[in-house]
């Protein structure tokens, strides 16, 4: 049996791990859970004398580094003197150099946000008059590129590690403590702790180059190191790793010796007792590591900044706890089903008190989960208008058909068949279902044949099918004739190969149940939806906050105008000729909502039939030549074929702009169209 599944577990459980790899690809790079709010001198704005510091207000706490808050010139120099200062409250401040001529300048920002995730940006203000600026690349990398691929997965398998370390140990001690002595489930929760310590260690040698630079470069950057040491996240890993040596006992003592204590058989009231002590300061002292490891990440992310931290925190670590109780449990289950020996069968009592376990573990996520998607959206619009609230309706539906699988699961554990014990060679003994589960070729003793007992009662007798399982060893005449005593080589493989046999027999019955089978294939579905709802899981811990992003966006919106005042979404439609090879197209601009303040623009460049058309290069630039404002370089981000985008387009005062697009479709081609749009 198991040689038949184990190619579609693994095919399944590598599938699942490219629609993993697929979701952590779909990822923004850096997602910023703190925004800004306000500026001074404001985004896009052009004041009449030179200011003397440059302020910055986030939605929440930030850390800041010395070079975290750089102003430049036109020609890109630094112009800032000295290090960034927390002000008041969440703003921000650095001082300029006197003197600064007019032209425009660049802000550029990055700073971790409270909840640990870093945060860059940059936008441009003007002295005097707006001119042109070399700055092209404010040298914002924190959070992207492969340092930030690494850290997203790192943080994957820290989550991953977690539950299987933590739920694996709880199903242990609380569903099954036979397993304690089963090997695959050893190696399974130890697996569980290896992954979890592994990765704890990639993050915090990755910590420093994610907040900072994003080169792979400075991840042994030891000053970088010690940087991250002195900070709330690089405290919260260290803690985590000293609890994993806690951890590491906790394991030791559970398959050592608690799993000794319960392979005894036979032992007196006094050895029980022990036993029983012994599984209590287990189960206190496991449930104290795994809420210490589960404050690990309550003390760092999301649960300690914003909202109610004080009620946070500890509803996250009862929400990581179910989580861990559920999934890792689930884990562990499936590996019982499909690896434990016919000599320590898991009994129908283990998978109930499972199902009694998961239940739980349910119903805590639900009033946890509600509390936490209150507090991270504060309104119903954030479920479809920010990113956190889509990825949080996708987590739902992934739950609610995990909740779906385990009803099946429920009912599938409700028709096991109750295992009895027959007689098998030499006086053995072995798990098989009753004779109502055994499917046709198996045969039952009628009441008062040969099989009956000296009560009265029926015992159950099973014969071996007609056929043996490909692979599966069949004993022979030489295997059941008696050992030479003068050759006890060969004695001991005849008794290797009776035991083979024996173990192969007892695993075909004890798999005879139809019910099994089918727990089997529900179970292991459960956890491959488990497997993409942590991916998801995972994006959401590095996705803003809907309530944080909802916010940012009030805090920078224009003040409300009368309908007059207010234009809609603006089209405008450049044809361009480069005068190149496949140099003739289309460029269509989308600005919405085309008025003062924060826009957002989309550009689409499109071949003569239609087709969307990538092209090298492509620059916007706005002027107000009415009031000498610009040009103001716009640099829109590549989407997909054909379409770029650009958020916070600012415009600082009404009139007729003019809008050019410069486009270059090889290394020599290049031309630049305008068209004059009209801001509200």
């Amino acid at each position: 049996m198991t040689r038949t599944i184990t190619p579609r577990l693994r095919t399944l459980v590598l599938l699942l791990l490219a629609v993993t790899g697929a979701l952590f690809a779909g990822a923004a790079p850096a997602s910023a859970h703190a925004a800004l709010t306000g500026s001074d001198p404001a985004q896009g704005v052009v004041v009449d004398r030179a200011p003397t510091q440059i302020s910055l207000t986030f939605s929440e706490q930030v850390a800041m580094g010395d070079n975290s808050l750089r102003v430049l010139d036109p020609k890109g120099k630094p112009v800032q003197s000295g290090k960034p200062a927390n002000v008041s409250g969440t703003t921000y401040a650095v001082r300029l150099h006197a003197g600064l001529a007019d032209g425009t300048y660049t802000v550029a920002y990055q700073v971790v946000s409270a909840d640990s995730h870093p945060v860059a940006g940059a936008y441009t203000f003007s002295i005097g008059a707006p001119s042109r600026t070399v700055v092209s690349d404010t040298g914002a990398g924190a959070g992207g590129g492969a340092v930030g691929w690494l850290y997203a997965v790192g943080r994957y398998l820290s989550y991953a590690g977690f539950i299987v370390l933590a739920g694996g140990a709880a199903f242990v001690l609380a569903c099954w403590r036979q397993g304690a002595g089963v090997r695959p489930l050893q190696r399974l929760v130890v697996g569980g702790w290896l992954t979890l310590t592994a990765a704890t260690l990639g993050l915090l040698l990755l910590r420093g180059s994610y907040t900072s630079s994003g080169r792979l470069g400075d991840v042994f950057d030891l000053d970088l190191l010690g940087q991250v040491l002195q900070t709330k996240t690089g405290a919260a890993l260290v803690s985590r790793l000293l609890l994993l040596a806690a951890a590491a006992l906790f394991v030791a003592v559970l398959f050592g010796a608690y799993a000794r204590r319960e392979e005894e058989e036979g032992a007196d009231e006094d050895a029980a007792a022990e036993r029983r002590d012994l599984g209590f300061g287990l189960a206190i002292g496991g449930i104290v590591v795994a809420a210490g490891l589960a404050a690990s990440w309550a003390m760092a992310e999301h649960a300690s900044t914003g909202l109610q931290p004080g009620i946070a925190m500890p509803v996250d670590i009862v929400h990581l706890l179910a989580v861990a109780c559920w999934f890792g449990g689930l884990t562990a289950l499936l590996v019982a089903l499909y690896r434990a020996p016919a000599d320590t069968p898991l009994g129908t009592d283990a998978v109930r008190r499972f199902s009694r376990l998961a239940f739980g573990s349910v119903l805590a996520l639900v009033a946890t989960g509600v509390y936490q998607s209150w507090r991270q959206l504060g309104s119903w619009s954030a479920f479809t208008d920010t990113r956190y609230g889509q990825l949080l309706l996708v987590k739902l539906g992934l739950v609610a058909v995990m909740v779906g699988l385990a009803w099946i699961s429920r009912r599938w554990t409700g028709r096991l068949a109750e295992p009895v014990t027959v007689a098998g060679p030499e006086e053995e003994t072995a798990q098989v279902p009753t004779a109502a589960t055994v499917p046709t070729g198996a045969a039952t003793a009628e009441a008062g044949g040969a099989g009956q007992t000296g009560t009265g009662e029926a015992a159950v007798a099973v014969t071996e099918p007609s056929g043996t399982e490909a692979g599966e060893a069949r004993p022979t005449a030489e295997d059941e004739a008696p050992a030479d005593p003068a050759d006890p080589g060969r004695a001991a493989q005849l008794a290797r190969q009776r035991v083979a046999v024996e173990a192969a027999r007892r695993k075909r019955l004890r798999d005879a149940d139809p019910s099994r089978a089918g727990l089997r294939r529900s179970v292991l579905a459960e956890a491959g939806v488990a497997i993409v709802l942590l991916a998801v899981t995972t994006a959401l811990t590095q996705t803003e906050p809907g309530r944080t992003e909802q916010e940012a966006r009030a805090a920078t919106a224009p003040a409300a105008s009368s309908p007059a005042d207010t234009s809609g979404a603006l089209t405008l439609d450049m044809p361009f000729d480069t005068g190149g090879k496949n140099g003739k197209g289309l460029v269509r601009i989308d600005l919405d909502p085309a008025r003062v303040g924060a826009n957002e623009m989309h550009l689409y460049v499109q071949r003569p039939d239609g087709r969307p058309y990538d092209i090298p290069e492509v620059k916007v630039a706005l002027t107000l030549k009415a009031k000498k404002i610009g040009p103001l370089p716009v640099a829109p981000e590549h989407v997909t074929t054909g379409h770029w985008a650009a958020s916070g387009v600012q415009l600082p005062m009404a009139g007729d702009w003019e809008v050019a697009v410069t486009v270059r479709t090889s290394d020599i081609d290049q031309v630049t169209v305008s068209k004059n749009a009209q801001i509200g």
